[in-house]
């Protein structure tokens, strides 16, 4: 059975730091690219940054230069760390895993608020 856990969500104060992790289980981690996403309330799910299996990695515009995608292949998780949050970057954030198939974690909400 293939689990994507999210976590490492919470609140935090703009101009704040966060680390998501998102351990995966029941795929051969190193094979898959991964991501994450994120939706905000009414808005629609986007990119945030993808981490292909050979470690290449994009960000989305809105983001680049304050957040950072990386994967531990040992450990078979997938972070984000994000720095400098703004109050447009509060959204549930969901992990992803893709190869032949999309899967997806439940998601961790993040909250940036003063």
């Amino acid at each position: 059975q293939v689990q994507l856990v999210e976590s490492g969500g919470g609140l935090v104060q703009p101009g704040g730091s966060l680390r998501l992790s998102c351990a995966a289980s029941g795929i051969i981690f190193s094979n898959y690219h991964m991501g994450w996403y994120r939706q905000a309330p009414g808005k629609q799910r986007e990119l945030v940054a993808v981490i292909s299996a050979t470690g290449m990695s994009i960000h989305a515009e809105s983001v680049k230069g304050r957040f950072t995608i990386s994967r531990d292949n040992a450990e078979k998780k997938v972070y984000l760390q994000m720095n400098s949050l703004k109050v447009e970057d509060t959204a549930v954030y969901y992990c992803l895993g893709r190869r032949e198939t999309d899967y997806w974690g439940q998601g961790t909400q993040v909250t940036v608020s003063s």
